[in-house]
């Protein structure tokens, strides 16, 4: 018999041993897809669908138990609504008759004492306040006269002031309704029949009055020791494009483009400049920026680790265990007022790294020929384990991209509501405009009264970095 083919011409058993090991890596990596949920992979929940049990979910979290009881921990100081000194009105209820006899006590003498209980609630009547402007005229001793002139906020006979417009811009920016919700949302809360186009003109007049703040955010973010950076996809004038998100704890940048890469990323010009620690998600074109260090999300390794451990693997349990054992370790040493680990514990996470490492090594040998995404994910952590435990030598940089997840979300959800937008530069105004104010409300200052600044003329601008 012929190594490759027997006389009839018929595959060799080599070849038919290989096909089978092939077939088989297909249906593994088949099976993989078909199990993938936001467990195991970077899919969404809500893609999960509602036919999962709610039990399972909670069985399939990544969340390890604290031990801690639910509701409030001991020492919180709570949340309660206080009373005020002086209320806006008073409403006296007396009673009508006396409790003992029953006798009749609408002129009956008054007695100190009682109790008060107060509501807060809207006023009855919603309704625009209206306000008439009207210039004087006043004679000058020269006799020259002079006539006063309309502020900024009434230049039309008859218009809508700064606090209309800053709950039209709130509703469709800040809450994510589309411009026709919101002009009804404004004439069931405060009886302002605002157009579409009408709403439209004050968005476009909010980004509009933004560029000195963009320009400073931009600046800041550069200039930042950690960034976190972030990409979502996003229907656009009919087409797929790209939301770009550059954030911290105190700043929220969203630029918009065509493309994903990395003229996208120069476009939104952060990263270029950047000189600090970029914590991202792996994305490959990230690492075209050589100018700052990176920091991986680890949060997606295990969701990646967790989908291999599924598919029959051993040593992603033991990476995923290091992982989060050295996560306890760093809060640890944080709590203790250290800046860093000591040297022992940096030797035996290295030593540790490079035995898992081994491990994984063993059960994907180099030879393959298909590499399966689980050995790919091997290949990821021991090219890139300083990226991977940033977090562990430097306590700026966190576990995981939460930072930037959570500030993209907000892009996901204006899309689930509103659906798309219909050119860029609606997207490109819509995206400035929520930057503001998400970076206003990370340092405490309310969405609306942002924007009543903003309507005034004056935004609200975000303080250079102490030092």
């Amino acid at each position: 018999m012929e190594d490759a083919k027997d006389v009839a011409g018929r595959p060799s058993y080599d070849d038919l041993a290989a096909l089978v090991v092939e077939l088989r890596a297909e249906i593994v990596e088949l099976k993989a897809r078909l199990a993938a949920n936001s467990r195991n992979s970077s899919r969404p929940s809500s893609s999960d669908g509602l036919s999962k049990p709610a039990v399972d979910l909670k069985k399939r979290s990544l969340r390890k138990r604290s031990g801690k009881k639910q509701g409030g921990q001991e020492g919180h100081g709570g949340a309660r609504l206080d009373r005020v000194a002086v209320p806006d009105r008073s409403v006296e209820h007396p009673p009508e008759s006396c409790d003992e006899c029953g006798g009749d006590l609408r002129d009956a003498e008054s007695v100190a004492g009682g109790e008060s209980r107060q509501v807060f609630d809207v006023p009855e009547q919603r309704a625009l306040q209206v306000i008439e402007h009207v210039t004087t005229l006043r004679r000058c001793e020269c006799g020259h006269v002079s006539c006063g002139e309309f502020p900024a906020a009434a230049q039309a006979p008859t218009q809508y002031g700064p606090g209309v417009r800053a709950l039209g811009v709130y509703l469709h920016v800040f809450q994510h309704l589309p411009f026709d919700r919101a002009c009804q949302a404004l004439a069931d809360m405060v009886a302002a029949n605002v157009s579409t186009g009408t709403l439209t003109g004050w968005v476009t007049a909010a980004a509009a009055g933004l560029c000195d703040f963009d320009e400073r955010l931009r600046g800041l973010l550069t200039g930042a020791p950690v960034c976190h950076f972030d990409e979502t996809g996003a229907r656009i004038a009919g087409r797929l494009g790209w939301v770009h998100s550059a954030s911290t704890e105190t700043l929220t940048r969203y630029t918009t483009h065509t493309r994903r890469g990395s003229e996208a990323i120069d476009h939104a010009n952060v990263l270029p400049e950047f000189h600090g620690v970029a914590v991202h998600d792996g994305w490959a074109p990230y690492r075209n920026y050589e100018g700052c260090e990176h920091g991986l999300c680890n949060v997606h390794h295990l969701r990646e680790l967790q989908a291999a451990i599924e598919a029959g693997h051993t040593w992603p349990l033991a990476m995923s265990c290091l992982l989060l054992d050295t996560k306890t370790l760093v809060a640890a040493a944080l709590a203790d007022g250290n800046d860093r680990l000591n040297a022992r514990q940096v030797r035996e996470l290295a030593a540790s790294y490079a035995t898992v490492i081994a491990m994984g090594r063993e059960e994907h040998p180099a030879s393959t020929a298909k590499k399966t995404k689980a050995h790919n994910l091997l290949i990821r952590l021991e090219r890139y384990q300083p990226d991977v435990l940033r977090f562990a030598h430097d306590f700026q940089v966190p576990f995981g991209n939460n930072q930037a997840e959570q500030d993209i979300r907000m892009v996901k959800l204006q899309q689930k509501i509103s659906g798309c937008w219909r050119t860029m530069t609606g997207a490109e105004r819509y995206l400035r405009v929520r930057s503001y104010l998400s970076t206003a409300r990370k340092n405490g200052v309310g969405a609306l009264s942002a924007l009543d600044a903003l309507s005034a003329g004056t935004p609200w601008l975000p303080s250079p970095a102490p030092g």
